[in-house]
């Protein structure tokens, strides 16, 4: 089991408009005959840490997954718990996506940027 974090990212508004006000988020599972569980929490940061997003995604074996979750927010987190017998071959992805559905480069997070990724 893993548990990986985007940490805290700001997303204020910028000349009237926030920089992402959608992240995608991609599962992929490598392994060849396992599956993985990952329960995906997204929360809202305003002073206090509220939790906005409450999913448990099952991916199988050469699967990917991709949900899309609400983020026009002033500050959001992700935190993502893999686990299941492919949770060592499981990587996530996280992309903020603005109002248009361009990927916002600067709130783009790989599997090996998470926090706690080893």
């Amino acid at each position: 089991m893993a548990v990986l974090s985007s940490g805290p990212i700001e997303n204020n508004p910028v000349n009237g408009s926030r920089p992402t006000t959608q992240v995608l988020v991609k599962v992929i599972n490598t392994s060849a005959a396992s599956s993985a569980t990952v329960l995906i929490q997204g929360y809202f940061l305003n002073g206090t840490r509220n939790l906005y997003v409450l999913e448990q995604v099952n991916v199988g074996a050469n699967q990917v997954v991709t949900r899309n979750y609400f983020a026009n927010l002033n500050a959001f987190e992700f935190v993502f718990t893999t686990s299941g017998t492919a949770a060592e071959d499981t990587q996530v992805s996280m992309w903020g996506r603005n109002a248009a559905g361009q990927l916002n480069t600067s709130h783009r997070l790989v599997s090996e940027e998470h926090l706690g990724a080893e």
